[in-house]
């Protein structure tokens, strides 16, 4: 999808807890024709096992406690089952030590999200386990700020 000229409507700092603590980037999303278009930026992952990360909207509004525990479970309004959640999304994959993902949803707007998390898990999310894709630990986290 072509980027113009608008700002995004909001953003998520992306940082590393203990497990990974030099995890950091940016996850910005714009409105679009009743979709969000999300663009992730995210350094210092470590390597894994596939070289692909679970990668989620969650419903806490902190990134606080262990292992950002307070970010809370993926963000799910409908009670769908995963990964039909709204806050699932495609995995970040792995190029050196940095990911790159754009990706346009429909699932959630920009105003449902405002103030919830973003996480990213130490392993790849495998599409079935229930709730959440077996996707390993939360080893970076950032709350969704509009801006």
């Amino acid at each position: 999808m072509k980027r113009n000229s608008d700002n995004p409507r909001a953003l998520a700092t992306i940082k590393g807890g203990n497990i990974a603590p030099k995890i950091f980037g940016s996850v910005k999303f714009y409105q679009r024709n009743g979709c969000v278009y999300l663009v992730a930026d995210i350094d210092g992952l470590p390597p894994n096992e596939t070289g692909f990360y679970g990668f989620h909207i969650h419903e806490g509004t902190n990134c606080k406690g262990v292992e950002f525990s307070n970010s809370g479970n993926h963000y799910n309004p409908n009670g769908r089952s995963h990964p039909k959640h709204a806050g699932d999304l495609p995995p970040l994959m792995l190029c050196g030590n940095t990911a790159h993902l754009e990706v346009l949803t429909d699932r959630f707007t920009i105003n449902n999200i405002i103030g919830r998390t973003v996480v990213i898990h130490n392993s790849y999310d495998d599409f079935k386990t229930q709730p959440s894709g077996n996707a390993g630990n939360k080893i970076a986290c950032g709350i969704i700020e509009e801006i």
